[in-house]
C-alpha cells in the first residue's frame, strides 16, 4: 500500500510537471489558461504541483484550454516502485 502512495503521487508529480511545461510552451499564465477552460487558476497550480488528484473533466477541460489531445498531458514515463 505505501508503494502504491508513491507511485500516485509520483504519477500527479509527472503529470503536472508536464502540464507545466506545455502551458509554458504556449506562453500562458495560470489565469490566461484558466480563462480558457472551466479549471480555477489556484487549481491548476495545485495540479501543476501534484498535490491534488483530478477528475476526467478536469483532463478534458485543460487538453481544451491548451489546445491539445488529453494524450499530450500523459507524455511522459513512470517507474513503478512495486513490492
Amino acid at each position: 500500500m505505501n508503494s502504491e502512495l508513491k507511485n500516485n503521487e509520483k504519477f500527479r508529480i509527472l503529470f503536472g510537471e508536464n502540464l507545466k511545461k506545455i502551458r509554458k510552451s504556449k506562453n500562458l499564465s495560470f489565469r490566461k489558461l484558466a480563462q480558457r477552460c472551466d479549471v480555477d487558476h489556484a487549481n491548476l497550480n495545485k495540479i501543476e504541483k501534484g498535490t491534488i488528484n483530478i477528475s476526467m473533466n478536469t483532463i478534458y477541460e485543460i487538453s481544451k484550454g491548451l489546445d491539445i489531445q488529453p494524450k499530450e498531458l500523459f507524455d511522459f514515463e513512470i517507474k513503478y516502485d512495486i513490492d
